[in-house]
């Protein structure tokens, strides 16, 4: 059973509304599909998305594609996907970073050597601890009343009892008192988290952190830049509340930075980000070795990418502070022939062969701007 091919394709999913961050309001999603496919005619899919081109990272859909279809691609041909883990170990030897195209490559193959093997993937990585995980959502009106509103419509429909709110965009001080007054009005009943992006220098993080600790947040979220270690390790050795390192925990070295400095005291997972999923299990172990808390995070994927998160996230011990994994309830449409499953404030781990569900190769064909 050797590789034969391999094909990226690039889709735009509609959102069912705006969603809101400091660098960016995403209407339409753009996400980055694999396939890949062996000798017999089996195939494996894979899915990462990316925020606003250019504005979150550095890596654009267009350049994933690119990089994939040029230089990655062409190792993996004729390779055992079975053997995933050598496979992407001599894809870096010859690829530096570009972690998104690796992630998209690696993620399609192991969906076709566990599809091969008619198992779940979370069984090539240890098995599954956690059959479901606690879901977060986004709060992004920028109304507080329609905020409250609808925190507390998905509280009473046990859909989610963790909210985060996009804080980087605007005044950083009614942005705050936003904040406290949903917190104030959904009480003990929900916690609370705030993602600045990256969108606060250090004198503003010190005022803003202590009045949203006073206010009962539980989490803050990469108030400073991604470059700014030395700042983000005061925030976190001078506020009680848990500091979250996101954007400047982008491959298992600057985790283990992070690690190293206390440079915040929970990691972001993000299998783009670390590129792949072995590297997630990776940074995983850096974090639990150092006494570090774990949280699920998401780029917004659709179903597809969904169920990639959901299936690594199962295989991991402790997720401290819950996920965000909340992607297919943000989009007009699917891209998997069944929905992922929430309920009961978690979203439940697709079990099925591969990451647990099926593509829908019309939709792929809708979506796709080329074929």
């Amino acid at each position: 059973m050797k590789i034969c091919s391999f094909d990226v394709y690039i889709l735009d999913l509609p959102t069912i509304r705006p969603h809101q961050l400091a660098m960016h309001t995403i209407v339409s999603q753009s996400i980055v599909v694999g396939c890949v496919r062996d000798e017999e005619g089996r195939e494996g899919w894979s899915e990462v998305a990316t925020i606003g081109g250019a504005s979150y990272g550095e890596s654009t859909p267009e350049a994933i594609k690119a990089n994939i279809d040029a230089y990655i691609a062409p190792l993996v041909i004729g390779k055992d996907p079975i053997h995933f883990d050598k496979i992407m170990y001599e894809v870096s030897k010859q690829v530096r970073g570009n972690n998104f195209a690796k992630t998209v490559v690696e993620a399609a193959i192991i969906d076709l050597a566990a599809r091969s093997k008619n198992i779940p993937a979370f069984e090539l990585f240890g098995g599954q601890i956690h059959t479901s995980l606690p879901i977060a959502w986004t709060l992004a009106s920028g109304d507080t009343a329609k905020d409250i509103e609808e925190a507390k419509e998905f509280l009473h429909q046990k859909r989610h009892n963790i909210f985060k709110l996009k804080i980087g965009k605007g005044d950083p001080f009614k942005n705050v008192e936003h904040v406290r007054q949903i917190k104030q009005a959904v009480g003990d009943e929900a916690r609370i988290t705030v993602d600045v992006n990256q969108a606060w220098d250090e004198d503003t993080a010190n005022y803003c952190i202590a009045a949203l600790e006073d206010g009962g947040v539980s989490m803050v979220e990469q108030p400073l830049p991604t470059w700014n270690f030395e700042g983000m390790s005061r925030l976190t050795a001078k506020f009680n509340v848990p500091i979250m390192a996101d954007e400047a925990a982008n491959s298992i070295q600057d985790v283990f930075q992070i690690t190293k400095h206390r440079a915040g005291n929970c990691i972001a997972l993000k299998p783009c980000k670390a590129g792949g999923l072995t590297q997630t299990k990776k940074v995983a172990g850096i974090a639990e070795a150092a006494g570090i808390g774990l949280y699920g995070g998401t780029m917004i994927e659709s179903s597809l990418g969904t169920a990639i998160c959901a299936q690594i996230y199962a295989t991991i011990p402790e997720i401290k502070f819950g996920t965000e994994i909340f992607g297919p309830l943000l989009f007009k449409d699917d891209l998997t022939l069944e929905p992922i499953k929430f309920e009961n404030f978690e979203v439940i781990i697709p079990n099925g062969p591969g990451f647990g569900v099926e593509i829908d190769r019309e939709k792929v064909k809708h979506y796709a701007r080329s074929l």
